[in-house]
């Protein structure tokens, strides 16, 4: 039984005041809330207060970038045991990193590899765009990106990773992928090539969220598919009442 994960990407959004206060209400909202686990991603300036406002709560600390080096003359980069010191979780190969910032494949990679010698989650991002989609090239895409992340990473390694599926057509547009069609190419393109590598109970225990114009109202439909494990959630995200609502739907006591 995969535990639902349900990740919000605060993206380049909220001050310090802010994030305090959003992060407040998420902590009241989920209090009493089980079968569900929570992550909050807000920007590297505010993590250290973030951090100290979750307290004793049963809430994760994720940074949504990180650079591979411990150290080193790279300005204007965050390093592992810098984000070690104060998140368990850290987002990788977002696709507007890659996008706006060239990230690759290999590149991802060595970030995982970095993430995971530090005790870091990777939460590995991956997702076609439309003219890949509308071509039939999802599968080849989004499988390939798989296999790249993972490339090298060991089975005991890979068990800890949590993959999310994020088509780049659906991402900030307000329109979401069809739920049906999310599993399928959930269990077709990920699990299948994460079976191809390290065999079928190793792909069906790693945790796959969706993300893409994920919403309260249409939740409840992705998390009753088979190979949806929750959701990484952006613009709301940054709203308690819309977040409250889709980690609601997406728990499994819901």
């Amino acid at each position: 039984m995969r535990t639902p994960i349900v990740a919000g990407n605060w993206k380049m959004h909220k001050t310090v005041t802010e994030a305090v206060e959003l992060t407040r209400a998420v902590r009241r909202g989920v209090m009493d809330l089980k079968g569900v686990e929570v992550v909050l991603c807000p920007p590297f300036t505010v993590l250290a207060a973030i951090k100290e406002a979750i307290g004793p709560a049963k809430i994760g600390l994720g940074a949504q970038n990180m650079y591979f080096e411990e150290q080193g003359a790279f300005t204007g980069e965050v390093s592992p045991p810098m984000v070690a010191e104060l998140c368990q979780y850290v987002i990788l190969g977002h696709s507007e990193r890659r996008q706006y910032f060239g990230e690759t494949d290999k590149g991802v990679n060595k970030k995982a590899k970095a993430a995971l010698a530090h005790s870091l989650t990777p939460i590995i991002c991956v997702g076609e765009n439309l003219e890949q989609n509308q071509a039939g090239e999802t599968e080849a895409v989004v499988g390939g990106q798989v296999r790249a992340a993972f490339e090298g990473i060991s089975v005991d390694d890979a068990k800890t990773i949590v993959i999310a599926y994020e088509p780049i057509w659906a991402i900030g547009t307000g329109v979401a992928a069809v739920p049906a069609e999310v599993n399928s190419i959930i269990g077709l393109s990920i699990r299948g090539a994460l079976a191809d590598v390290y065999g079928e109970g190793l792909a069906q225990s790693i945790r796959v969220q969706y993300g893409g114009s994920v919403k309260p109202d249409n939740m409840a439909e992705f998390a009753v598919q088979s190979e949806i494990d929750g959701a990484l959630v952006g613009g709301a995200s940054l709203k308690a009442d819309s977040f409250l609502g889709i980690i609601k739907a997406a728990s499994k006591q819901s």
